[in-house]
């Protein structure tokens, strides 16, 4: 299910069935599906942005508090790391436009371990809202009890039920959002990060500034024997001798620990279906701009706060570390507390866009189950107003709300829940696209680099390294955080089963093939461009069947549609005894045929990044209905596929046999046959100027010289010669000389052919 906005981008029209074109105006029954409406890379990045920047917020802090002062050069490493982790999201993607973590898995693996994978990457969405908006608390009480004490003042807030508070409150006001959908929430995500934008420039160049006139050492080195892990660090592994003595497990322990500042990456996928045309350069653009942004702002966060917090004052900022790096800036307290002031609005922007974002994934994950037939399709009903999958959205919220009661405020340890979900999804990625990459070696325009010919087979050694990384640090995660391990397990086994039953019973419930979306069915008086929702002048392609869509195809690759629309038309041939009937209902006329070659058409336009419009048109003969749509559709020019019944030219002659048939006013439109993606026949329907050939031309001209020598100082134009050559054909015909002009116009066409012939 696609995630829409109130402007759907595609609406399915019903027509009651009728004997003649000149009928009275039909009632019509309008189908929606909630569908994408394509957003460009700067607000697909900054739908992503708004989960990896704000992790800037507490992962360096959560990260110190677990390992040390070194741990600045693991954020930094994590960061660095996560291009090569987007690299094998962009393999996934160009191979399935939805091509998050349950496609790629079950793909590679099978049902049951995408079944897992998607119940652990759930609880990394079900934490990822409640951390940013408790982070956000945090910033904001922590401004807010400074001020109180710096004025003396007895009052101080309660962190926990403010945070409580707040949280609810963020959640809530983004489901509504989410409810209404996407393109308003990029709206304010893109705002998020402009204004957040300015907050990083100021900040980074303030440091620069403070860091050259007081002089301030580097953080220590990330050598094993310079961590110094906190015992809750440890978790299972304290009270062993192998973070000591074995290097490498130390290095993957402080990795494990820095591993929040890397999310967002499923989210990238989710939001690849909404990328705009051309949709794999514009996602590689979204992936180097959050790449470069979030590298800048939570590396260097990290680093300039164990370079200019005092040691003994750090731990009390662990969550809340931008903000005291505005408090121990170069300047006058009153500049100091004005842009710490700032920070924390940007904080509390950004965190709870945070949220946003972990509402926008989650939900794109849980449609594709749910299209898979794992989730029953009453999850995917679209909402009545806004075509949303609203029941979904409900049931994320809802976690998130009980997560949020549940851990009570602790960013501590819903960082170390968040890591569990985090790192496992990214390692069954990993392993997955590297299966896929034996299973099926081709069918993808981008590849995980480093790739080593050996005879015919490929060996991909880039992928595999970071698969390994990640499935190092996963297995050490299992270890060291204890509560995320016993949580996410039992989370993602209750999901799991819940999956696996419902899955069972959906399939005993219908045989209706899976992965199809889901339709509003609803009457309406008239097909009208307003209805459709497209403008004049629109491309009108007719659908044969959803196995021969390759005129949409075709016309998706060369229409640009934020100028000119494109409206699907599938035709529903009714036997002429049926015609009569008034008693059809919008079910019987969009059945899961109907549904198949829709989700199909969708499809097509989700990997061109370009909206589309769907109607359906019941009617006794193709030709009728399809002319007759053209003109309540106003189109510009009809697009059809081949046929191996019938040439394009007798197919061009019967559109305008029905087009005469049609009731005036009407107007003329081209007819487009596609024959092959690079062969298209191309004919007037209706009438037009037409083009003479040069030996046509020939022939006017010859007779207008002669022709103006004898008729002296009157004036002659080329057309009159054509308008009296063919007032002649009609003056004979109304003589009754219809059989002598057909005589010599069957020659005519004799002549024609055999110069075709020979020529």
């Amino acid at each position: 299910m696609r995630v829409a906005n109130t402007s759907k981008m595609g609406s399915a029209l019903v027509n009651k069935p009728q004997e003649r074109a000149s009928a009275s105006i039909p009632r019509v029954v309008v189908a929606t599906t909630a569908m994408l409406s394509f957003i460009s890379y700067w607000r697909a990045s900054a739908i992503v942005l708004a989960d990896l920047g704000s992790s800037a917020y507490y992962a360096g802090g959560e990260a110190e508090r677990a390992v040390g002062k070194a741990a600045p050069w693991f954020i930094l490493a994590v960061m660095l790391f996560s291009y090569a982790v987007r690299a094998i999201y962009i393999e996934s993607c160009s191979m399935f436009v939805r091509g998050g973590v349950y496609r790629v898995v079950k793909e590679a693996l099978g049902g049951t371990l995408a079944k897992f994978s998607v119940s652990a990457l759930m609880f990394d969405y079900c934490l990822t809202g409640p951390i940013s908006a408790v982070s956000a608390r945090q910033y904001l009480v922590g401004l807010l009890n400074e001020l109180l004490a710096r004025t003396h003042a007895r009052l101080l807030l309660p962190e926990n039920a403010t945070a409580a508070t707040f949280a609810v409150l963020v959640t809530v006001y983004f489901w509504w959002q989410n409810v209404k959908g996407i393109p308003e929430s990029s709206e304010k995500a893109l705002r998020i990060m402009q204004v957040t934008t300015v907050m990083v420039v100021l900040l980074i160049g303030w440091c620069v500034y403070t860091v050259l006139v007081r002089g301030a050492p580097l953080p220590i080195s990330p050598r094993p024997q310079n961590l110094r892990f906190a015992p809750p660090a440890l978790g299972w592994l304290q009270g062993t001798s192998l973070p000591q003595s074995i290097g490498l497990i130390a290095v993957l322990i402080a990795l494990g620990h820095s591993v929040l500042a890397m999310s967002g990456e499923e989210s990238l996928a989710q939001v690849y279906r909404e990328i705009e045309h051309p949709k794999l350069p514009n996602l590689k653009k979204t992936g180097f701009i959050i790449f470069l942004y979030s590298l800048l702002f939570t590396s260097l966060v990290s680093i300039f706060a164990v370079m200019i917090i005092p040691d003994q004052a750090r731990p009390s900022y662990f969550g809340n570390l931008i903000g005291g790096l505005a408090m121990f800036l170069q300047g006058p307290l009153f500049l100091r507390l004005a842009f710490r002031a700032f920070v924390v609005i940007v904080g509390v922007l950004i965190l709870s866009a945070a949220v946003n974002t972990a509402i926008v994934g989650s939900n794109g994950v849980l449609n594709r189950v749910s299209e898979d037939g794992v989730l029953a399709d009453w999850f995917r009903h679209p909402h009545n107003r806004f075509g949303t999958s609203h029941r979904i959205i409900n049931l994320i919220v809802g976690l998130q709300l009980l997560t949020i009661l549940v851990s009570q405020g602790n960013v501590t340890f819903l960082a170390s829940l968040y890591a569990f979900g985090v790192i496992w999804s990214f390692a069954m990625k990993g392993v997955s696209v590297l299966v896929l990459r034996y299973k099926h070696p081709e069918g993808r325009e981008y590849r995980v680099p480093l790739n080593v010919k050996v005879g015919r087979r490929e060996i991909p050694i880039g992928l595999g390294l970071v698969t390994l990384v990640l499935l190092g640090i996963a297995v050490i995660n299992l270890f060291t955080k204890p509560d995320a391990t016993v949580s996410g397990i039992i989370f993602s086994t209750v999901l799991f089963t819940v999956f696996s039953v419902s899955e069972r019973l959906g399939h005993k419930r219908t045989a209706i093939p899976v992965e199809l979306d889901q339709f509003h069915l609803a009457e309406a008086e008239r097909l009208s461009p307003e209805l459709v929702g497209c403008q004049l002048g629109n491309v009108l392609v007719l659908a044969k069947n959803y196995r021969a869509l390759y005129p949409l195809d075709t016309v998706l690759k060369d229409v640009d549609t934020r100028q000119q629309d494109v409206v699907l038309l599938y035709i529903r041939i009714l036997s002429r005894a049926g015609s009569g009937e008034h008693g059809l209902v919008p079910e019987q006329l969009v059945g899961s045929y109907e549904q198949q070659l829709f989700t199909s058409a969708l499809s097509i336009a989700e990997r061109h990044g370009k909206t589309i419009h769907l109607a359906l048109l019941p009617a006794n003969q193709i030709w009728d209905g399809m002319v007759q749509a053209a003109q309540s559709l106003q189109a510009s020019r009809i697009v059809v596929g081949s046929s191996a019944l019938m040439s394009a030219r007798e197919q061009a002659r019967r559109s305008n046999i029905a087009w005469e048939r049609l009731p005036e006013p009407k107007r003329a439109v081209t007819l487009e046959v596609v024959v092959t993606p690079n062969q298209r026949e191309r004919f007037f329907v209706g009438p037009h100027t037409p083009h003479p050939t040069p030996k046509e031309s020939e022939i006017v001209h010859r007779l207008w010289l002669r022709f103006s020598d004898q008729l002296g100082s009157q004036e002659l134009h080329h057309h009159d010669v054509v308008h009296f050559a063919l007032s002649e054909i009609e003056r004979e015909l109304a003589e009754g000389k219809q059989d002598e002009v057909l005589e010599r116009l069957k020659e005519h066409l004799q002549e024609i052919q055999l110069r075709r012939k020979l020529h």
